[in-house]
């Protein structure tokens, strides 16, 4: 029985033994209600029973050092990091990362736990109240899924609209970066494109909020096409997860690994190249020569957008695409080009002809790729791997989705809301 009730009973048993049914006494004039106090838990200790010091590391600090300056000796504090040390290494305190100091209610204030926080959801408790113990934690994490929805405006990009709802924006990056990224180009979004998403967002402790955890299911319009993606366990062993639509195909799609059907590398990316055209000096080679007949069909290795279909002294005819908003690619010495700035092309869509225009020592095609703005060898970045979901799963599949597209088509389309309306399902992990 817990003290509350315990008071009431009391309280009504006394009154009814001071009743008599001739003349009963006055009864009392007011019940005093006491009301049981909550203790405060962190890190698994009552903090209602210590003096609570919070701070940050500090650029110099050490684990001696903040314990010394908190009235601990030398010789207790190498007891306690020699003991500690199998568990945890208090070498590695990060500057900038909180600690929490548990101390006695004496008038030294000493110090009874240190407990450090390399992130929001982990600590280390080094525990020397009595025997020295050191352990690691992990605070109660809390996740709300969502929904939310809107459409983009003249002038606007799905960054603007989440702000206007109150929302992440790592909401924002997810979408156009890990779900969309090989399918929609976000620096391009069209009047009227919308979207809806099914997500879930991350709590640490029930109340600090800790961004958006992951994307469950989204859909977006884009120049009136639709685009579904779920996400999927389609290797159980290797704990890989991706996006596919409700057709079962994955939503990224990888590059090729050439831009001809039929050529072979006669030059690969070199930055130390030395060119007998430039009198053998270093010149950087930042692309990948593919050797074939003139007119051989040169292919966009991945779908995307020309952003250049132009002629230089150096490039020659050259085609330039962009495919989102971390990779381009660069097509150089084209005989004939075939596609125009600002048309869309779609991987394997032929863009031009092998040909031998500008600094050109034959027929061949220079094939550059760029990552976030920078020329890099194709050959040897990690790029994602378009992989199909197994027969055996897609039945699994279909049958994990149907409900989930029911969910995703009966979203109503926000476009002007200050506040997201959503709709949570919330589950405790402790």
């Amino acid at each position: 029985m817990n003290l509350k009730k315990l008071v009431w009973f009391v309280a009504i048993a006394t009154t009814f033994l001071n009743c008599k049914t001739e003349e009963p006494k006055d009864l009392p004039e007011e019940l005093v209600l006491v009301e049981e106090i909550e203790p405060t838990y962190e890190f698994g200790f009552n903090l209602d029973n210590f003096i609570v010091k919070r701070d940050t590391i500090k650029r110099g600090d050490s684990f001696g050092e903040i314990l010394e300056r908190n009235n601990i000796g030398y010789p207790k504090i190498f007891q306690i990091a020699e003991k500690a040390k199998d568990t945890f290494d208090i070498r590695k305190l990060q500057v900038g990362k909180p600690y929490t100091l548990l101390c006695a209610k004496d008038s030294l204030e000493t110090p009874k736990s240190f407990i450090y926080q390399p992130n929001k959801e982990e600590y280390v408790v080094i525990d020397f109240q009595d025997s020295i113990q050191t352990y690691m934690g992990r605070k109660p994490i809390k996740y709300v899924e969502r929904e939310a929805s809107g459409v983009i405006t003249p002038g606007t990009g799905i960054s603007v609209v989440l702000d206007k709802k109150g929302l992440s924006q790592r909401l924002a990056s997810k979408m156009a970066n890990q779900i969309y990224a090989w399918t929609i180009d976000f620096n391009r979004l069209q009047p009227g494109d919308r979207f809806k998403v099914i997500y879930t967002d991350k709590y640490i402790d029930d109340s600090i909020y800790a961004g958006v955890d992951r994307v469950k299911a989204a859909y977006f319009q884009h120049n009136k096409e639709d685009f579904y993606a779920f996400e999927f366990e389609s290797d159980s062993v290797r704990g890989i997860v991706d996006y596919f639509n409700e057709d079962a195909k994955n939503l990224r799609r990888a590059f090729l690994k050439s831009p001809l059907k039929f050529g072979r590398i006669s030059s690969k990316y070199n930055l130390k190249r030395r060119i007998a055209h430039y009198g053998y000096r270093v010149k950087a080679h930042k692309g990948t020569d593919f050797a074939a007949q003139n007119g051989t069909p040169i292919l966009a290795t991945a779908s995307g957008t020309v952003t250049k279909s132009s002629y230089t002294r150096g490039n020659g005819k050259y085609v330039k695409l962009r495919h989102n908003s971390t990779y381009e690619t660069q097509y150089l010495h084209m005989s004939r080009r075939k596609v125009k700035v600002g048309e869309y092309v779609k991987q394997g869509e032929v863009i031009g002809y092998v040909g031998n225009t500008g600094s050109s020592a034959g027929n061949h095609v220079c094939y550059r790729f760029w990552k976030n703005g920078k020329q890099v060898d194709p050959f040897k970045e990690k790029l994602p791997e378009a992989k199909p979901i197994s027969d055996s799963l897609k039945a699994k599949f279909l049958n994990h989705i149907a409900p989930i597209k029911q969910q995703l088509d009966n979203i109503i389309l926000i476009e002007d809301s200050l506040k997201p309306e959503t709709e949570e399902t919330i589950s405790e992990i402790q």
